[in-house]
């Protein structure tokens, strides 16, 4: 087998490592979320659109699954290219500002500083899905989930804000 044939195949553990950094975010981000469900979070005032909250914790793990499919295949159709690696800068930063957001929100109780860090997070996601897209239409595709549900979330996090401030 040559080696593009090889690159082109499913790469057991390079996928696993895709999928355990989107997890272990995840995962991590939850421990400032989970006490603050029942607690903090309770007792704040929500719009009508509000999920309820058994709901974030599935929607989230299928996301960060589509994230780490969507690294993998981008990770996949690497070259030591400058955009590459600008591509797996935005790639980071965008997680850094994924796991921010609870530790702002639930860990902080800061609000509006959430709001501040989603809408940056919005916009790393929409940099990202382009950047994706020069290695793999699939990938750009995968993160649309994300960038949906950001959306929601950010206007859920403004509302929040408002009636709450």
């Amino acid at each position: 087998m040559s080696a593009r044939k090889l690159k082109r195949g499913f790469q057991f553990f390079p996928f696993v490592i895709s999928l355990a950094i989107t997890l272990v975010i995840g995962f991590v981000a939850s421990l400032f979320t989970r006490p603050e469900i029942a607690g903090w979070y309770s007792t704040l005032h929500k719009p009508s659109f509000n999920p309820p909250s058994w709901l974030f914790a599935p929607v989230w793990t299928a996301i960060y699954i589509l994230i780490a499919i969507a690294a993998y295949l981008v990770w996949k159709q690497r070259n030591a290219a400058t955009a590459y690696h600008a591509t797996a800068g935005i790639y980071f930063i965008q997680l850094l500002l994924n796991f921010s957001w609870s530790i702002v929100f639930f860990g902080m109780h800061e609000i509006l500083g959430a709001l501040v860090v989603i809408i940056l997070l919005w916009l790393s996601i929409t940099i990202n899905i382009i950047w994706f897209g020069k290695f793999s239409k699939i990938a750009a595709w995968l993160l649309v989930p994300y960038l949906l549900w950001v959306s929601f979330a950010s206007l859920l996090n403004l509302n929040i804000y408002l009636f709450n401030r």
